[in-house]
């Protein structure tokens, strides 16, 4: 089983290991019978119901057949797949490149009502330009040796923009003022991105924030964080997309996020800040 930061992922594997367990006692057996009967080393059925080890499909199949517990499989297997995908390696995203995983983000935006996002490492990617996206993109698969669709990436990128035009979305974006001098591409591309950036912030559906670099923190700058109405969270790291849906965790998000934007500037002053970066560019 990888190991998971996320409690809401070690939680929900937990909870299977527990069901697994709780199956077998039903039955009447031994972890050791269980696993005689499914053919595994007799230390296997041990792992999995003390979640050292997370079982595949085939083992949850396997262990309900020899608890003679087949009308629980489905749900079990279900419950296993959503417990995977909480915490997801951006290798395992991205094994087919990064058009793909572009794709699968639509039905989210979509459906969301309410979206806020707190970078501070980059744009956030609903509000880029494709030239910017072209060189974030570029830079992100060559780091992660992921096949090179970043043109296609880009196009499915950019067309999500759609809907900060469309539907009764609501999106909140906060932004560490450094993200602003952080020059992903050169200073043409950083000078489109901060003007779409300008624009964006005139539309009814966008509130823009700017965290300044001189505000006195009350919370520190953290990983970057998309929250779908009270929903879903996704945390992006370095080496793992981590898919929040806890309660507990996603108010934390949430407190997170509106201190954060107390910290913020909006308006005339956000602006200044924006083309005060573009007046450097040049």
């Amino acid at each position: 089983m990888r190991t998971s930061p996320s409690s809401s992922a070690q939680q929900a594997r937990q909870g299977i290991a527990h069901r697994l367990r709780e199956i077998r006692l039903d039955a009447g057996m031994t972890a050791r019978a269980v696993a005689q009967m499914a053919g595994w080393h007799e230390s296997k059925a041990s792992k999995i119901e003390h979640g050292r080890t997370f079982p595949s499909e085939a083992d949850i199949r396997a262990w309900c057949a020899a608890c003679r517990a087949e009308d629980q499989a489905t749900e079990l297997i279900a419950a296993a797949r959503a417990a995977d995908l909480m915490y997801v390696e951006w290798k395992r995203l991205q094994r087919t490149g990064l058009r793909q995983l572009q794709l699968s983000k639509i039905k989210m935006y979509e459906q969301v009502r309410h979206f806020r996002v707190y970078c501070s490492n980059v744009v956030p990617g609903l509000f880029q330009t494709a030239a910017y996206a072209e060189a974030l993109l570029s830079s992100i698969a060559t780091f992660r040796e992921a096949p090179n669709d970043v043109a296609e990436a880009v196009a499915a990128r950019v067309a999500r923009a759609r809907f900060l035009h469309e539907g009764d979305h609501r999106f909140a974006v906060l932004v560490e003022e450094w993200v602003l001098r952080s020059r992903v591409g050169d200073a043409e591309v950083m000078a489109g991105q901060l003007g779409h950036l300008l624009a964006i912030m005139s539309l009814p559906s966008v509130s823009v924030g700017i965290i300044p670099q001189s505000a006195e923190r009350s919370m520190w700058p953290v990983e970057a964080f998309n929250i779908f109405d009270d929903a879903l969270v996704q945390v992006e790291l370095l080496t793992a997309e981590i898919n929040v849906s806890q309660p507990s965790e996603i108010a934390q998000y949430v407190r997170g996020f509106n201190q954060l934007a107390e910290l913020a500037v909006y308006g005339a002053v956000a602006r200044q800040l924006i083309a005060s970066a573009i007046a450097e560019l040049a």
